[in-house]
């Protein structure tokens, strides 16, 4: 079973199936970067001064100043102002990961339109064939 493991680690899907994990994780990352920090500034600051990251409503009753404060005071509450910005990040991962795909599949759509273009090559086996018959032929 170990052997087995170990063979199943080795082929190529698996190891390139590890590097898209670890790329989209680091992928993630950054677009979650690019929503908090480029993203939702601008759309706050249209929106009223708004912060987003800093919205939402406490369920112990009482009021705080900040998100900071009401986790220091370790109060429940529905932080709908994170939800916001991750389902942003979502949807601007979602975009970028179709966008990545349709150009990988319009790759390969060319590449196969290219192949259907150029005439098969004979087989090996035809190929020994006619030699042999323009070997006869000659005879």
């Amino acid at each position: 079973m170990l052997n087995d493991f170990k063979k199943f680690l080795i082929k190529g899907n698996a190891v390139d199936m590890a590097v898209g994990f670890i790329f989209g994780a680091a992928f993630a990352t950054v677009v979650k970067s690019f929503v908090n920090n480029i993203v939702m500034p601008p759309l706050g600051k249209l929106l009223g001064n708004v912060d987003f990251s800093n919205l939402f409503i406490a369920l112990d009753g009482k009021k705080y100043d900040s998100l900071k404060a009401l986790e220091e005071a370790g109060a429940p509450a529905i932080k709908y102002g994170i939800f916001i910005n991750d389902l942003i990040s979502f949807i601007i991962l979602g975009f970028a990961i179709f966008m990545i795909v349709k150009i990988i599949s319009n790759m390969q759509q060319k590449k196969e339109e290219e192949a259907a273009k150029q005439p098969p090559q004979p087989s090996e086996d035809i190929l020994l064939l006619r030699e042999i018959r323009d070997a006869l032929t000659k005879n």
